[in-house]
C-alpha cells in the first residue's frame, strides 16, 4: 500500500507500507547537494549533514546517539551531488521516537561554535582520507574532466580551505535557500500504521517548518571531454573513463542499465572477462551508471600496474569500440535483463532501499513510484532498445579520461 500526501506548506510525504516486516526506515530527503553550491559554498551541503548531529536545544551530540542506541535503532546521513538525506532504521514500535530525534536535529540544531570547530577537523580528515584513496581521487577528477569545475563537476566534500572558513551565518544562509518545506520529502518504508504515521509526520515535520519556499535551482550541466592526470607516488595507476549516460528523465533507463551490466557490471561482463581474466591487467575493473536529474554518465574504472597503464587503456578502448560497433548477443541481453530485474525485485525486501527509491522518485520527478509499471518496462525492454542506448553512448571522441598514479602524463589514447 502506497500513501502520498502533500501538506499545505509544500512538504511531501510518501509511505510504502510493507506488510510482514518488523522494521521501518524513515528518511528526510533535501533536494540539494554539491551541484547546487557555488565555488565559495563547495562542501557546505556535506558539512551541514555533519553538524546537524552535533547538538540541539533539547539534546547534546551524545544524547542524540544515546537515544537512538537505547531503542536499538540506527541513524545516519549522506550527501550526494543533488541530494542530502537524513535517515533512521528502527523496529516499528520505535518509529515515533526515531522521528522525534530526526525532527530534533533537523529543526533544533544549535550549531555551537566549539562543536563546529571540532567537526571541521573531522570533515578535513575525511577529505584527507579521500586524498589518500586514489580510486576516489580518480573518480572525482573524472567528474571534473567531464563536467568542468561547476555543478556536477564539484566534489561533495569540497576543499579544506572552505571547510575551515564556514560559520553559523554560512550554514543558516544555505539552509534558508534549500532546507525549505517545498524542497523536502519525507519517505517512510516499513510495516507501519498509515494514518498514525501521517499524524506523526504532521507533528514532527509539517508543523515545525519555518522555511517554506526554496531558491530556484538552475544547475550547470555543460560537458567537456578532457584527458587529465593527477600525480601521486603510488604503486598502481588508476584509470577512469566517462561516457554519456542517461538522466532520471530518460524514457527507458533500463536499456542503459542492461548495457552497463553487459559491459562492466559484474564478473561475467566483457570488461571483467577481458581485462582481468584474459589479460590479467587488473584486479579491479568495472563500469557503473551515475544518474542525475537532467544528466548522467556511464563510468569505467580500473586499477592497474603503472607500467601497464597505457596497455590497459588501449585494451579497454578496444573493448568499448567492439561493444559499440557490434552490440550485444541475445544471451548477454537476457542475462543483463535478468540482473536488472532481480535488482529491482530484491530491493523490495529492504526498507532502506525502498525509502530511498520512493523518496528520490518523488523529490526529483514529483511522481509516486509504480513498481509494477517499472517491472513491466524492464520486461518489455528489447535488445533493439539496448542497441539504441549503446549507439547514443560510448563515443571515444566525446569521452572524458582521468588517471591518478606515478606518471606525470595523461593517458595515451589510440
Amino acid at each position: 500500500m502506497i500513501e502520498y500526501k502533500k501538506f499545505d506548506n509544500g512538504l511531501r510525504l510518501i509511505i510504502n507500507k510493507m506488510d510482514n516486516l518488523m522494521s521501518v526506515s524513515a528518511g528526510i530527503l533535501v533536494k540539494t547537494g554539491s551541484a547546487n553550491e557555488s565555488q565559495e559554498e563547495n562542501g557546505i551541503s556535506h558539512f551541514i549533514e555533519h553538524v546537524l548531529f552535533k547538538g540541539t536545544s533539547k539534546r547534546t551530540a551524545f544524547e542524540i546517539s544515546d537515544h537512538i542506541d537505547r531503542i536499538g535503532a540506527q541513524i545516519n546521513a549522506f550527501t550526494s551531488k543533488e541530494l542530502t538525506c537524513y535517515y533512521t532504521k528502527s523496529t516499528t514500535e520505535h518509529l515515533s521516537e526515531s522521528l522525534d530525534v530526526l525532527s530534533d536535529i533537523f529543526f533544533n540544531s544549535v550549531f555551537d561554535k566549539a562543536e563546529l570547530e571540532k567537526e571541521k577537523g573531522v570533515v578535513i580528515e575525511e577529505i584527507n582520507m579521500c586524498n589518500d584513496t586514489p580510486e576516489d581521487l580518480c573518480l572525482d577528477l573524472l567528474a571534473e574532466c567531464y563536467y568542468g569545475k561547476e555543478g556536477l563537476g564539484r566534489t561533495i566534500l569540497g576543499p579544506a580551505k572552505n571547510i575551515r572558513r564556514f560559520n553559523v551565518n554560512d550554514i543558516n544562509a544555505y539552509m534558508d535557500k534549500y532546507y525549505t518545506a517545498d524542497n523536502v520529502v519525507i519517505s517512510i518504508a516499513g510495516n507501519v500504521d498509515v494514518q498514525k504515521t501521517v499524524d506523526l509526520i504532521e507533528k514532527y515535520f509539517a508543523m515545525p517548518f519555518k522555511r517554506f519556499k526554496s531558491q530556484s535551482q538552475v544547475l550547470t550541466t555543460k560537458t567537456q571531454a578532457e584527458n587529465r592526470y593527477k600525480y601521486k607516488k603510488i604503486e598502481q595507476a588508476h584509470i577512469g573513463i566517462a561516457f554519456k549516460g542517461c538522466s532520471m528523465m530518460e524514457e527507458n533507463p533500463d536499456a542503459f542499465g542492461i548495457a552497463n551490466t553487459v559491459l562492466g557490471g559484474g564478473m561475467s561482463s566483457r570488461l571483467f572477462q577481458k581485462i582481468r581474466e584474459e589479460l590479467g591487467l587488473a584486479y579491479s575493473v568495472y563500469s557503473y551508471p551515475s544518474t542525475y536529474k537532467d544528466n548522467g554518465l556511464i563510468e569505467i574504472y580500473a586499477g592497474v600496474n603503472s607500467e601497464l597503464r597505457d596497455l590497459a587503456v588501449s585494451a579497454i578502448i578496444d573493448e568499448v569500440k567492439t561493444f559499440k560497433k557490434s552490440g550485444i548477443t541475445e544471451a548477454e541481453f537476457l542475462r543483463g535483463k535478468e540482473q536488472v530485474k532481480s535488482s529491482l525485485i530484491m530491493g523490495q525486501e529492504s526498507t532502506a532501499s525502498q525509502m530511498l527509491l520512493y523518496g528520490k522518485m518523488l523529490i526529483f520527478k514529483d511522481l509516486v513510484f509504480d513498481f509494477d509499471d517499472r517491472l513491466n518496462k524492464i520486461i518489455n525492454t528489447t535488445i533493439k532498445d539496448v542497441h539504441d542506448a549503446i549507439d547514443r553512448s560510448f563515443d571515444i571522441e566525446s569521452a572524458a579520461f582521468a588517471t591518478v598514479g606515478a606518471s606525470r602524463k595523461p593517458l595515451k589514447l589510440q
